[in-house]
């Protein structure tokens, strides 16, 4: 839990602060960007809530942090309907689902909602109230897992909601040797009718990107939005397998349609399908440069 004494000086007076065992995620800051902001290396509250919408989203931003190094004053009374609002709906069927794990550096998880079984994508933090929540919205069937990196507490969903793991067997690692469904090779996987698997190398050796109704592509650690730069990016300063392999792989991803970019780290995008195409293509020609 954050702790008051080491509250950060760079937090504006009020109830909500952040602590300085802040690891700088940037979960807090694109969950609720109105409430808190870059500050020296960390973030911190530079606007204290000022209605029930954005104090929701305070809390929900409170219970995501990987570090639990977001605090209040005052204990929060309303702390179970910020619990009970999460997972955070996205668009149609597709929710956020909070509960960041330090385990994966803060990475973001999701989750689709489906007639014929339930997908978890990446892990979350294994904890009640989020468990509770998937319990009501159906359980999970499978949990697609892009990566190593973001694979969190996986056994502990599975021992629960006894689901079918699914990670590339390049990904494989003595935490994750029982997975259910391994993936091999580079060619596409139909999950089902409208999720598909896509391969691409580059940021880890068996990275996979989740394609859903040719709208939602959920990217692991491939593919994210840069305020900063404001286009799509791949992170080259994290790229942990190969640069060269991750540039080839990028514009395989141009094959395909979709509105949405859901990342584990950095940041949304979404657009019509044409302008996703166009920062796609931007995307690749700026790899060339970094």
């Amino acid at each position: 839990m954050a702790t008051l004494n080491l509250r950060r000086t760079e937090n504006v007076s009020g109830d909500f602060y952040v602590d300085t065992t802040c690891i700088d995620c940037d979960t807090c800051r694109w969950m609720t960007p109105e409430v808190f902001t870059r500050e020296v290396g960390m973030s911190a509250v530079h606007h204290q809530p000022t209605d029930e919408k954005q104090r929701l989203a305070a809390l929900q931003a409170l219970l995501s942090c990987p570090t639990a190094s977001i605090g209040t004053v005052d204990k929060p009374q309303d702390i179970k309907d910020a619990q009970s609002s999460l997972p955070i709906p996205v668009e149609e069927n597709v929710y956020h689902c909070g509960y960041h794990s330090e385990k994966s550096y803060g990475a973001a998880s999701y989750f689709i909602q489906l007639p014929e079984g339930n997908i978890l994508i990446d892990s979350p933090r294994f904890t009640p109230p989020l468990v509770k929540r998937l319990e009501q919205m159906g359980g999970i069937r499978y949990m697609y897992l892009t990566h190593k990196d973001d694979v969190a507490d996986h056994q502990k969903f599975v021992e629960h909601f006894d689901c079918q793991r699914i990670l590339h067997q390049e990904e494989i690692n003595s935490g994750t040797r029982d997975v259910e469904i391994q993936l091999s090779g580079e060619d596409d996987y139909q999950l089902t009718r409208e999720l598909l698997i896509i391969t691409v190398p580059g940021h880890t050796k068996g990275h996979t990107v989740l394609l859903y109704k040719n709208k939602f592509l959920f990217t692991g650690d491939h593919l994210a939005w840069s305020d900063r730069l404001k286009q799509l990016i791949a992170f080259r300063n994290f790229c942990w397998y190969s640069w060269d392999e991750l540039y080839k792989s990028m514009p395989k991803l141009t094959n395909y349609s979709f509105e949405w970019v859901l990342p584990g780290h950095g940041r949304r995008y979404n657009s019509d399908a044409k302008t996703m195409q166009q920062e796609l293509k931007k995307c690749i020609e700026w790899m060339k440069t970094v």
